[in-house]
């Protein structure tokens, strides 16, 4: 169906339609990857580089997409990744859940059809992880190793009393801020000062000021998961990631100790190389996901989608693989399987899509992925996603970057 006033058809529509009703601010927020952003723009044009092999007869009448990760079934093989504190919406993370639950597909051979997917929630969200468990009963809890292992440790068994599924441990984050192309002004908290600051760019977007008027509150720049055990005011945004700032990085030792703690399916969130992903499994990670931040990490690391046949050669039969970056399409999602990952994490994609249209515009980026992976199966040939292999695909030589340890 071609784009109208409510429905995008493509997830490069969705980021145009977010530029046009986002402040400035916010919307660079969205965009901006380290640096020069060299591997941002490698995590999209990565997947260019990799060729369908198609079928022409005895296609499949029908599709399945129907997957498992971390022990939760899943309708398609797409889990929302965990973002920051989002703004965009004056729902935020509860629209993006609730969308996540319950997304009405157009898919023309069933109408009526829902799926619903998981989604990883950040320990930096916006709302709190009660909240955001009360819509989705299928939420994965993030954290970074953000203050004493006592205070890691009570964020994790406050999201399992929530009702959070499984734990992703991010590691993939070196706090970049430099970017060529400037990083957006973002306020600490909204006051009288940022209304005077950013008060212009407001006046200029009347469609997201007055969503935010008519849901009768502000931006909220805390993190409530961040709040002190047994109580006390939450920090700010960027009060969180002063306490993840000026922690020390852990060591593997260290992640095994949260692994053996949670007992439960636990994700470590950042691999890029083989040697690190056989750690993870000697940690005892129940899933790992092949990712560079989405390019906001050490600028100059090749594309997630390049690091993912080796990794998966690795260690793809003793743990669950999935992959994280520069997915926008179906078929992108496709390519990823076909290589070896259970499920992609799509990130700015449904950022996109609620900077849009706020819920509705996360059900219509999801609508897009699951119509491109049906669109995708049917011309390979495919009944299953669980059929799809590398001799589906033309990969080019060289196309891994992959280095041996």
């Amino acid at each position: 169906m071609a784009s109208t006033k409510d429905w995008f058809e493509t997830v490069a529509e969705a980021q145009r339609r977010a530029r046009r009703r986002l402040p400035k601010s916010v919307y660079y927020a969205l965009v901006g990857g380290a640096e020069q952003g060299i591997t941002l723009a490698d995590n999209v044009a990565a997947f260019d580089e990799l060729g369908f092999r198609p079928h022409i007869a005895s296609l499949p009448a029908q599709r399945d997409q129907k997957t498992t990760v971390l022990g939760q079934e899943i309708d398609l093989p797409v889990v929302i990744s965990p973002t920051g504190v989002q703004a965009v919406d004056p729902e935020g993370e509860v629209a993006v859940a609730r969308a996540a639950a319950s997304s009405n597909i157009q898919n023309p051979l069933n109408p009526d059809q829902t799926v619903s997917t998981a989604m990883g929630l950040s320990s930096f969200a916006s709302r709190s992880v009660e909240d955001v468990c009360a819509v989705n009963d299928k939420i994965f809890f993030q954290v970074y190793w953000a203050g004493s292992k006592e205070d890691i440790l009570a964020r994790a068994e406050r999201a399992r009393a929530a009702g959070a599924k499984a734990l992703i441990v991010t590691l993939d984050w070196t706090f970049a801020t430099r970017r060529d192309w400037g990083s957006p002004p973002i306020p600490e908290k909204v006051d009288l000062r940022a209304a005077l600051q950013f008060g212009p760019e407001m006046v200029t977007k009347p469609r997201y000021l007055l969503d935010w008027v008519r849901a009768g509150r502000i931006p909220d720049l805390t993190a409530p998961n961040m709040a002190p055990p047994g109580g006390g005011a939450a920090p700010t945004f960027f009060g969180a990631y002063g306490v993840w700032w000026t922690t020390p990085p852990p060591t593997w030792e260290d992640i095994a100790w949260l692994r053996e703690q949670w007992g439960g399916q636990f994700m470590i969130k950042g691999i890029m190389r083989p040697d690190d992903a056989r750690r993870a499994v000697d940690a005892g990670a129940t899933a790992i996901s092949v990712s560079n931040h989405g390019g906001n990490n050490l600028d100059g690391t090749p594309a997630a989608i390049r690091a993912l046949p080796g990794i998966v050669d690795a260690v793809g039969d003793e743990i669950e693989v999935l992959m994280d970056g520069g997915v926008r399409r179906g078929s992108d999602v496709v390519k990823a399987l076909a290589l070896g990952a259970r499920a992609c994490l799509i990130g700015r994609a449904y950022l996109w899509g609620m900077g849009a249209q706020g819920e509705r515009g996360v059900t219509n980026v999801l609508s897009i992925l699951y119509k491109g992976i049906d669109e995708a199966l049917l011309g390979l040939g495919k009944r299953s996603i669980h059929e799809l292999t590398r001799d589906d695909l033309i990969v080019p030589e060289g196309f891994t970057r992959t280095e041996k340890y």
